[in-house]
């Protein structure tokens, strides 16, 4: 009770709600909101999507935030250090969402730095006539799905730079890195991006754009991957499943309002999501227009394309394009950035509490390797594939099996659905009702192992992407293979700060009904 006392006291602390709050809605509101979200919603039936989606917002994503938050809360650590106190053996799953965690921070990273070159580029409009060459080729030097070791220049000096930043906001701490960077870049996020949004409206067509937004096209409910793509970008999304919100509610007070945090940091996200709709579509509405098609017939409206290679296309056809490219990119680097320290935060913790380690010494330790392997990797002509392999199978594979064990480890192998519901409703001004438990226990781990069913049946039978199977092996096996192999090792090693010896508060002694 002493040591858990201790840990208690010079555990750090977000200053208050607002603070946490920030961080939350800074993780969440990511890269996935910008680019993938208007992706997916455009070729998933438009404003058909929008069902779907709330569907799957309201019935897997809020109940596995507030999962994780339950859990960070109530158990006052890391991942590993949290599944530890469910029960020894589940120690493991803390280690592979941290594992996660880090591998995801390595890939990161190459993306803000296309962003801030881009954000360069938009000012001259360096792209010229031909902006899918210019990333392919000129920018990125990209050599297929090949592993090379030739470096780009323009790639590797600013990803160092940006990792150095990181490190140093993560060497500040909670309360004077995390929290403060949040303040400045959250707010100014939401400035530029509506300003963007608002610029993007008044163009020309873009009302045709916004018509492909909201109509709904209802025969694509019918298809069971509208459904999976739906669930996918939630989870995407939100940050949830892979240790970033268990650790930042682990630094919260005890006295936090978590549910009613939960929910607006839920609704925040999706609504800046939804802006990201409008905005996108509205310009991709301009661009239609402006080549004399339908919204439906434009090509290049997924992920990597649509940000680099079509929003410069559009951005040179426009009035104030150079204008309109500078706060795009901008707001992509800040969205990216908060992100990114928040994901980094979650091996940070762990290393930081399992082997005893000073913050900074945990920070530089953690952050110094996934630098050295994000430079390595990804500042080199072959980052392109490497990345979209990696990234799709963590995302489809391991962050979507990490949400099911989380789920089913809480509910049947520690049991622990009841307490964590009574402490939610302890700490919360909203009540949490039993359709939580019901949610969290029953229907997210059905929903998600048939998604997990999914990937893993279009993986086996075809390669990802229609890489050489040599390469799609290497990279997205060996990603997941990595996860779970350094999940078994740093879970066997013997923890160097007391983390048994704790007494969850409030100590509840009779279950919920």
């Amino acid at each position: 009770m002493a040591r858990a006392a201790r840990a208690e006291t010079e555990r750090e602390q977000w200053s208050g709600q607002y603070g946490f709050l920030l961080a939350a809605i800074g993780s969440a509101v990511g890269l996935g909101n910008i680019w993938r979200f208007p992706g997916v919603a455009y070729e998933s039936g438009g404003g058909a999507f929008l069902i779907p989606y709330l569907v799957a917002l309201l019935t897997a994503g809020i109940p596995i935030l507030l999962l994780d938050y339950s859990l960070g809360h109530r158990y006052r650590g890391s991942a590993p250090a949290v599944f530890r106190r469910l029960g020894k053996r589940f120690e493991a799953l803390g280690w592979f969402q941290v594992a996660i965690s880090f591998v995801i921070a390595t890939y990161y990273t190459v993306i803000i730095v296309w962003a801030i070159r881009y954000l360069g580029f938009s000012v001259t409009l360096a792209w010229g006539e031909d902006p899918l060459n210019f990333f392919i080729g000129d920018f990125l030097q990209d050599a297929g799905a090949t592993v090379t070791t030739d470096v780009v220049g323009g790639i590797f000096w600013p990803m160092l730079l940006v990792w150095v930043a990181v490190l140093v906001i993560l060497g500040l701490g909670v309360r004077k890195g995390l929290e403060v960077a949040n303040k400045i870049f959250i707010p100014l996020l939401a400035v530029l991006f509506l300003t963007m949004v608002v610029r993007a409206v008044f163009l020309d067509g873009a009302a045709d754009g916004l018509n492909a937004f909201f109509t709904p096209d209802w025969s694509a409910l019918a298809d069971p991957n509208v459904w999976i793509a739906a669930y996918g970008q939630v989870f995407f999304s939100l940050s949830i499943a892979f240790g970033i919100m268990l650790t930042y509610s682990s630094y919260l007070k005890r006295r936090s309002n978590l549910g009613a945090t939960g929910f607006v940091a839920a609704f925040a996200n999706s609504s800046f999501e939804l802006l990201a709709g409008i905005g996108v579509f509205a310009t991709l509405g301009f661009m239609a227009a402006q080549q004399g098609i339908g919204v439906g017939e434009l090509e290049g409206i997924t992920g990597v394309i649509l940000s680099f290679v079509t929003f410069p296309q559009i951005i040179s056809m426009m009035p104030g394009g150079p204008i309109f490219g500078v706060l795009f990119f901008t707001s992509l680097t800040l969205a990216g950035f908060t992100s990114l320290l928040s994901i980094l935060q979650v091996p940070s913790a762990a290393i930081q509490e399992k082997f005893d380690l000073s913050r900074r010494a945990a920070t530089l330790g953690v952050g110094g390797a996934a630098a050295l392997i994000s430079l390595a990797l990804y500042s080199t002509t072959s980052s392109l594939a490497v990345l979209d392999t990696v990234d799709y199978y963590t995302n489809n594979i391991g962050v979507v099996a990490s949400a099911i064990l989380t789920a089913v480890l809480a509910t049947f192998g520690a049991r622990k659905l009841p307490e964590l519901q009574r402490h939610l409703n302890a700490v919360s001004s909203t009540r949490i009702g039993t359709w939580w438990r019901v949610l969290v226990g029953i229907f997210v781990p059905v929903a998600l192992t048939i998604m997990l069913v999914w990937s893993l049946y279009q993986v086996v039978t075809e390669p990802y992407s229609e890489y050489p199977w040599s390469f799609v092996n290497t990279a997205g096996w060996g990603a997941v293979a990595l996860m779970a192999v350094s999940a078994l090792v740093l879970s066997a090693v013997r923890w160097r700060r007391p983390v048994d010896d704790f007494t969850p508060s409030p100590d509840f002694t009779e279950v919920t009904r």
